[in-house]
């Protein structure tokens, strides 16, 4: 039994949404209680309690779209990397990793990747993987680091066309297989889905493929229309737009994933609607990539279910919210833009997004949900109350403010030491597989 209390909690649960003096009960992976410190400490008195000494108790947040291949990135120059739009960004940065990733690379990507989320407070992350050097055991590969971490996590590897017809064949293999292992796991920490690069990489060959062969209960992970080239080309060769594209090919449905969306008209939205898939917006990495800003607003407010994802840009959903909030606003000339929008998006946008795959109530803290708590060392400088919670966590908190996270019962890090793996020694090791990944990718 394990108790956290004596902080201001924010449970995202409308019957008691906040509580001055709060504690979360906990035994084994889910919550049993939540109430006011004193109560619960009578109540469990054999329980070990986590002091959040007037910080914030919320509960863990979830990454609705994350790219592990990419954490090796950080620093890296390529030589002769000059882009001068999208299409140079993927191949002269992106797949020139992705090309030379060892498995070892890749688990070591997901280490830290992991270590990276649970240092900010995220214990559900969707990855979208790529590693075309060496694609079969990838997704087995990130899979044993989510294990050695205890992050709960949602697995697929990208399909695409752009290695030739052999790699795309085994990239699916690869989704098929680690899916069929997923579907049998009882743990509820591993999920896998169908991933897909991009329409523009997939050609109708390899579609008919992927949906004759691909398990029955899970949907699609792809990007759509990150890039105006993605909708040009699909025109040009389809003859219709990328949703409709989708739609054809049966891709579409309650269980399927669109990263980004940003070239998509009202049509579009209408199916995305009436099929009701699920969308996840990325605004670091479409500012970065300078591929524009996607009608996100629009796409809540017609009721589609949107959440929001970092693209691998970070692993810090407070700083992919205060972007989004600024973008949003900016793009739209609208200074009441994304008040509202964006907190759903990330408070129960993300949880309905992962309940789609996993059983247990996230991004709740309430009984029977899961428990996964974070604790932030926030001391409000003006009073805090259920109306409000949002503004301070907008303007006041990040991802270094996180000190402790649990996900599913297990503590995985306490007052900002890591317990669940010797944080120097990973360190030390993703740096010289990071310097050997550079070498290799520079050696000509």
């Amino acid at each position: 039994m394990l108790v956290v209390g004596n902080g201001r909690t924010i449970t995202r649960n409308n019957d008691i949404p906040f509580l001055e003096n709060g504690a979360v009960a906990m035994e084994g992976n889910e919550i049993v209680k939540v109430g006011r410190t004193p109560d619960l400490q009578s109540a469990y008195p054999d329980a070990e309690f986590i002091d959040a000494r007037g910080g914030v108790i919320m509960p863990a947040l979830i990454n609705a779209h994350e790219h592990i291949y990419s954490s090796f990135a950080r620093g890296l120059s390529i030589n002769g990397y000059a882009p001068k739009g999208f299409l140079d960004i993927l191949d002269g940065m992106w797949w020139t990793i992705d090309r030379h990733l060892t498995l070892e690379q890749t688990h070591l990507s997901a280490m830290a990747t992991y270590l990276d989320s649970i240092k900010c407070g995220v214990t559900t992350v969707f990855d979208h993987h790529a590693s075309f050097g060496h694609i079969t055991g990838s997704l087995s590969a990130i899979e044993e680091a989510a294990r050695k971490m205890g992050v709960r996590t949602c697995l697929c590897y990208e399909v695409s066309d752009r290695d030739g017809m052999e790699k795309s064949r085994e990239s699916v293999m690869e989704n098929v297989n680690f899916i069929s292992h997923a579907l049998q796991d009882q743990t509820d920490m591993i999920a896998g889905m169908m991933g897909m690069h991009a329409s523009f990489t997939i050609s109708d060959r390899t579609m008919d493929f992927v949906r004759e062969v691909k398990p029955d209960g899970v949907g699609y992970h792809i990007h759509v229309a990150e890039g105006i080239e993605d909708l040009h080309q699909c025109l040009k060769e389809h003859g219709k737009r990328i949703v409709d594209r989708l739609y054809d090919f049966d891709i579409l449905g309650p269980r399927t994933l669109l990263a980004h969306c940003i070239y998509i008209n009202s049509h579009e939205m209408d199916l995305i609607r009436e099929t009701d898939t699920m969308v996840v917006h990325n605004p670091e990495s479409n500012m970065g990539n300078a591929c524009g800003c996607p009608p996100t607003m629009e796409l809540v407010h017609r009721g589609i279910l949107t959440g929001l994802g970092t693209d691998g840009y970070t692993h810090d959903m407070f700083e992919s919210w205060k972007v989004a909030n600024i973008l949003h606003k900016h793009h739209l000339c609208d200074p009441n833009a994304a008040w509202s929008e964006l907190p759903k998006m990330l408070f129960e946008g993300n949880p309905a997004i992962a309940n789609r795959y996993f059983k247990k109530p996230l991004g709740i803290l309430k009984e029977g949900a899961a428990a996964d708590v974070i604790v932030l060392d926030y001391d409000p400088l003006t009073p805090m109350h259920a109306g409000n919670v949002n503004g301070h966590l907008l303007f006041g908190v990040n991802g270094n403010n996180v000190m402790t996270t649990i996900c599913a019962g297990k503590v995985l890090m306490k007052d900002r030491e890591v317990l669940v793996c010797d944080e120097q020694k990973l360190m030390a090791d993703c740096r010289q597989a990071a310097g050997e990944l550079a070498d290799d990718i520079n050696r000509k």
